[in-house]
């Protein structure tokens, strides 16, 4: 009888620690107050001339916005002395 009532006893303050909001475990499937920024591609096209377009891509470098690197090839655009040059990036949505 003894065993049964230590049992009971046990049982019931698991059930109370349990009961506490000492855990503080988010539930599952409930959504987070602060939900994680939503991330979407933007591209940048640049089109001209060969000498404009690197022109441009090195004063966005030297602006801070965005390495040469960064850039894709030039490529031409089949109109006559015309290339573009294309930036994606990733930018945060509010």
């Amino acid at each position: 009888m003894a065993q049964e009532e230590e049992f009971v006893q046990e049982r019931s303050q698991l059930q109370q620690y349990l009961d506490s909001e000492s855990l503080n475990i988010p539930a599952l499937n409930q959504p987070s107050a602060n939900p994680l920024p939503k991330r979407e591609p933007i591209k940048h096209v640049l089109t001209g001339s060969s000498k404009a377009v690197t022109s441009t891509i090195h004063y966005l470098q030297v602006i801070g916005y965005a390495s040469v690197g960064d850039w894709s090839l030039l490529v031409p655009t089949g109109n006559a002395d015309e290339v573009m040059s294309i930036l994606i990036r990733q930018i945060l949505m509010q």
